[in-house]
């Protein structure tokens, strides 16, 4: 009988013999010089990232009445037609106000194989500044879906919900990853994954398993009084995002320390937007990568971490990344909840790459986020 790590080894060899999974960073490369992704400009030192690509804002957004898909049969510039209420130049900065629905067409167009579909996510900073940030395609059923064998543009749905902000052409909120098929990983594959090389660092046998690596949520800290997280202050300045370290956290963040007594529990406030962290170190192989499920009625009524992808490497040891936690973006709907020290607010799902990319996650590629533990978006500064 094979043991387990014989087992993941055969486990592996599927990402590799099948061709079947997400493509690395070398594998976009090549789309981009075939001509199955095209831009109106270069792409940019550092838009490919280890296993998806950045996609850029264009010249123009449209505010819009409503958010909305165009659907089956339909493309974007109809329905942008239908519901724009004006139009905003990006060319110089604007600002898209918060509580707003905007339209923004991408630089980016696919021209994909049959064989090729993508899926889309924030990015990490789009996330923790609370930018609902979403990619719709001509023809569209489902919000950050691309169908396989999709020819056409690329548009962003950008809602700003707690800060407004100011964006300019070529600014990236969102990022795209391709795949051929889906390699998710089933629940016995990721066991044995976890057995060679763990996923998630905590308590020896307690991991949570079913659909994914449950992640519970930290609000004790590391002693009395420890912070544990952020509640994003109403009206608060204007961010421009290009700026990076250039804000006080303590003009749009109001700190939230761990209870002091017996009881350790959190209630989020309705539509508040709060920034916690995960208990649990989490690392990402390079050969695989991760995406954190978005929302799960199974928890309770509120949604976690709006921006889902984990890249190669993240976390990963050998990249600088032991003690990396999941940075947790959480918002409460309709009713206040009361959210528990160690409480599970989410689940890790894992994905073969269809090779091991060129370049994995970490400080050398310029990430912002590896070793973090709580950590504001990329344009505050660190103590």
């Amino acid at each position: 009988m094979s043991n387990a790590n014989d087992q993941v080894e055969q486990d592996a060899g599927k990402s590799t013999g099948s061709g079947m999974g997400i493509l690395p960073c070398q594998a976009i490369a090549a789309l981009w010089r075939d001509g199955e992704i095209t831009a109106n400009q270069p792409l940019l030192e550092g838009q490919i990232q280890p296993s998806s690509l950045d996609l850029r804002l264009g010249d123009v957004a449209y505010r819009v009445r409503a958010s909305f898909l165009p659907g089956r049969g339909h493309n974007m510039a109809e329905k942008i037609e239908r519901f724009t209420m004006h139009t905003v130049d990006l060319t110089k900065g604007a600002v898209l106000e918060k509580g707003c629905v905007y339209i923004v067409p991408l630089m980016e167009r696919l021209a994909l194989s049959d064989r090729l579909s993508g899926i889309a996510n924030p990015k990490s900073s789009t996330g923790r500044l609370d930018v609902f940030t979403r990619l719709i395609t001509d023809g569209a059923r489902e919000f950050d879906r691309v169908d396989a064998g999709y020819h056409g543009p690329l548009y962003a749905e950008i809602a700003p919900c707690t800060f407004s902000i100011l964006v300019r052409t070529g600014g990236r909120l969102n990022q795209l990853r391709l795949r051929r098929g889906e390699q998710r990983l089933s629940d016995a594959e990721l066991s044995r994954l976890h057995q060679r090389t763990p996923l998630v660092h905590g308590p020896a046998g307690q991991e949570n398993i079913s659909g994914g690596i449950g992640l519970t949520v930290d609000l004790d800290g590391i002693g009395d009084g420890a912070l544990i997280g952020y509640k994003a202050r109403p009206h608060s300045p204007l961010i421009d995002i290009e700026k990076i370290a250039y804000y006080d956290p303590a003009d749009f963040w109001e700190p939230i320390y761990a209870d002091t007594g017996s009881h350790s529990g959190l209630v989020l406030n309705p539509d508040d937007f709060y920034i916690l962290a995960s208990q649990e170190a989490v690392s990402v192989p390079p050969d695989h990568a991760a995406e954190m499920v978005a929302y799960d009625t199974l928890v309770g009524e509120f949604r976690v971490h709006y921006a889902g992808f984990f890249d190669p490497g993240f976390g990963w040891a050998a990249a600088g990344g032991a003690g990396t936690r999941a940075v947790l973006e959480v918002r409460s709907h309709d009713v206040p909840f009361l959210l528990e020290h160690g409480q599970t607010v989410g689940r890790l799902v894992y994905e073969r790459l269809t090779s091991t990319p060129d370049r994995i996650y970490g400080q050398n590629i310029g990430s912002n986020y590896q070793k973090q533990s709580l950590a504001l978006a990329k344009q505050f500064k660190r103590d």
